[in-house]
């Protein structure tokens, strides 16, 4: 049988040979002291590249965006964020437990938050209900099918209010690459943003979250309260920027290999309304009423995918997918 291809997630991309070499030749220190030249290195350009003053370098995305939510609220505190947004429904809960705040849940299906609903979960502190203190978007959309953010919808929000707002940008440069705005662009809209190195952009470890020099500070103290301070953790950030430096323009090749995967999927499921142009970027989601079951039978033909809710399918494509696995993907889609 030919080998698996596995489409479950972009976290599953292996280093580079290049990565790989950095890392082995990396100049380290202690990063607890501030005194790891190669994180200092990578943290300077990624906030270079998103506009902010400083960045500082975590383990996951999901810490980035928990010492977010540490930084722009305090517990009882409402944030207003999308229904299906990773912060709320794929980090088991964590603001609740990390940061003791709630959410006011907006309809983000088509990837961005509603500005009436954003709104409306502002006006009713006037009504004896928790203040909104916060906003979180996320950009691209993964539920939604790897949406990019509409930059004119993130400069409304953005105008319409003084609440922080956070971006989950763990795939941000899928966003850029394919709309043509810069990170600096979007990131330019809100307070801090995160990224995550390790889905497309292939390395091993790593996120960062950028912002203000004070909020970075403060940043620095939440992450070690989160248990997330490294120490010789140059060879990692060695790895991050080779990803920055020569894995953010090859992601176009897998937005257009998703949407050659979206084109089955709309041939063969059309009727559950799934159409190829909602794949603007590398992940392919639709509804289902037996998602799991498509799993299965994928898997049976040596293809793993996944689900994000007990109805709705997910694949994303990522570095390691060849032309050959796609048409093998897009054959084993049309005989479901």
């Amino acid at each position: 049988m030919d080998r698996s291809i596995d489409v479950r997630s972009d976290t599953l991309t292996q280093p580079t040979a290049a990565m790989r070499s950095a890392m082995a030749n990396a100049t380290v220190g202690d990063d607890g002291f501030g005194a790891d030249p190669t994180i200092q290195e990578l943290e300077v350009r990624y906030a270079q590249l998103v506009g902010k003053p400083a960045a500082i370098f975590v383990p996951s995305g999901v810490m980035a965006n928990q010492i977010a939510m540490r930084l722009h609220t305090k517990p009882g505190d409402t944030v207003i964020t999308g229904r299906y947004a990773h912060v709320v429904a794929f980090e088991m809960g964590a603001s609740a437990r990390n940061a003791g705040v709630q959410f006011a849940l907006m309809n983000d299906v088509d990837g961005y938050l509603p500005l009436d609903e954003v709104a409306y979960a502002i006006e009713v502190e006037g009504d004896h209900q928790a203040a909104a203190r916060a906003i979180v978007v996320e950009n691209t959309n993964m539920y939604a099918g790897g949406l990019a953010y509409p930059i004119e919808q993130l400069r409304a929000l953005r105008a319409s209010t003084s609440l922080p707002i956070h971006m989950d940008g763990a795939r941000l440069f899928n966003a850029q690459v394919a709309t043509g705005i810069s990170a600096a662009a979007y990131a330019s809209h809100v307070d801090t943003v995160m990224s995550c190195l390790s889905k497309g952009l292939c390395a091993p470890v790593g996120s960062l979250l950028a912002g203000s020099q004070e909020l970075m500070e403060q940043g620095r103290i939440e992450r070690k309260r989160l248990g997330g301070a490294m120490r010789q953790a140059g060879f990692l950030a060695a790895a991050g920027l080779v990803a920055l430096d020569s894995m953010v323009e090859r992601l176009a090749e897998d937005h257009q290999r998703a949407r050659r995967v979206a084109e089955a999927v709309e041939a063969r499921f059309g009727d559950t309304g799934y159409r190829a142009s909602l794949c603007e970027t590398n992940i392919v989601a639709f509804n289902h009423p037996d998602a799991r079951g498509l799993v299965e039978q994928l898997e049976a033909r040596g293809i793993l995918a996944g689900t994000v809710a007990p109805d709705r399918f997910r694949l994303v494509v990522h570095a390691d997918i060849t032309d050959d696995d796609i048409e093998r993907i897009c054959r084993a889609v049309m005989e479901l």
